[in-house]
C-alpha cells in the first residue's frame, strides 16, 4: 500500500508495483556533513526561498568526497580517466556485501578478503565491505583517525578476481596512516597520532607499519577498479548478500570523484525485467 509524506502519497519502499525491494546505503548529505579534516565545510545557501520567490532553489558549495561518494581514478594518479570517461556499466551491477569486523586501526589483508568471499565472489562483481565502522559515522576523530583500513595485500585481491568496483564503510581506500592524516603527501593532518601508534603498535612507527602514501588506492586505480568511501544506511540489512547496486555520479566533465545514492536492490519473485529495448 502506498505511503504518505507530507500529504503526498508514494508507493511504499517494499510493497511498490515493480515487486522489488531497494536498500540505501548512503549516508544523509547536507549541512555539517562529516567530513575528511582537511576539506572545507559543506555551505548550503537559499538562493530563492518561498516567502521571497514561490520557488525553493538551493545553492551548495563542497567537495565531491563528502559522504558517500565515488573515487574516480584521476583523484589519485594523474594521466587515469575522469568520473565522466568511467564506463557506464561500472556504476551498474551485481555483487556482495561482506562482513569484515574490525576493529581501531586494524588492517583489512588478502587473508581477510579470502575468508570471507573467496568462494562467492565473480569476476566483475562490486564488492562491499562491512566492518561496522559505519556506526561510528559522525563529525569526530574515531571515525575519520582510528578506523580499520585496506593495506596493499587487499587491493592485490581485489585485482586478483577481477572485481570491478570496492566499497567499504570506512573513510578512505586506504587505511588512514597511509594517507594524509598520518606521515604522508601534506600530512600529518594529525600529528597526535605518531605517539599513539607508537603505544598502540607496541613499538612500531606509523610509517614503519605503513610506508606508501595510498597504495590501495593506486594499486585499485591503475587496474580500471573504483572504490566507493563511506557506506552506509542500511547496510548491515544486506550483509551477507548477494544483490544489485546503482551508484551513478553525474556526468561530469574532468571529474575528481562524486557524491552518490548508492542503492542496494533485490528482486524475491523474480519477477521484473529490464525492457529488451524494441521500438513501441
Amino acid at each position: 500500500m502506498p505511503v504518505t509524506v507530507k500529504g503526498i502519497q508514494f508507493e511504499a519502499n517494499l510493497d511498490n508495483t515493480m515487486g522489488l525491494h531497494f536498500h540505501n546505503l548512503s549516508h544523509r548529505f547536507g549541512f555539517q556533513s562529516p567530513n575528511w579534516p582537511y576539506f572545507q565545510d559543506v555551505q548550503i545557501e537559499r538562493i530563492h526561498y518561498m516567502a521571497k520567490s514561490g520557488v525553493l532553489s538551493q545553492r551548495i558549495t563542497t567537495t565531491m568526497h563528502n559522504g558517500t561518494h565515488i573515487d574516480a581514478p584521476a583523484h589519485v594518479v594523474s594521466g587515469t580517466p575522469f568520473i565522466d570517461e568511467v564506463p557506464l556499466p561500472h556504476f551498474f551491477g551485481t555483487g556482495i556485501v561482506v562482513s569484515i569486523p574490525k576493529k581501531r586501526w586494524e588492517m583489512i589483508t588478502y587473508d581477510d578478503l579470502e575468508k570471507a568471499a573467496g568462494s562467492v565472489v565473480r569476476p566483475g562483481d562490486v564488492v562491499i565491505v562491512n566492518t561496522g565502522w559505519h556506526h561510528k559515522y559522525d563529525d569526530n576523530d574515531e571515525y575519520f583517525a582510528y578506523c580499520p583500513g585496506f593495506v596493499p595485500s587487499a587491493g592485490d585481491w581485489f585485482v586478483e578476481k577481477k572485481v570491478k568496483v570496492v566499497g567499504h564503510d570506512t573513510q578512505a581506500n586506504d587505511h588512514p596512516l597511509a594517507t594524509a592524516i598520518g606521515p604522508h603527501r601534506n600530512g600529518p593532518l594529525l600529528p597526535h597520532l605518531a605517539k599513539e601508534y607508537l603505544e598502540w603498535s607496541g613499538g612500531r612507527s606509523w610509517d614503519q607499519d605503513h610506508p606508501e602514501w595510498e597504495p590501495v588506492h593506486r594499486k585499485l586505480f591503475t587496474n580500471g577498479i573504483l572504490g566507493i568511501e563511506n557506506v552506509g544506511g542500511d547496510l548491515d540489512a544486506v550483509t551477507g548478500k548477494r544483490v544489485t547496486f546503482a551508484f551513478f555520479p553525474w556526468n561530469w566533465d574532468r571529474g575528481d570523484g562524486c557524491i552518490i545514492r548508492l542503492v542496494a536492490i533485490t528482486d524475491p519473485t523474480q519477477g521484473y525485467r529490464i525492457e529488451k529495448g524494441d521500438s513501441f
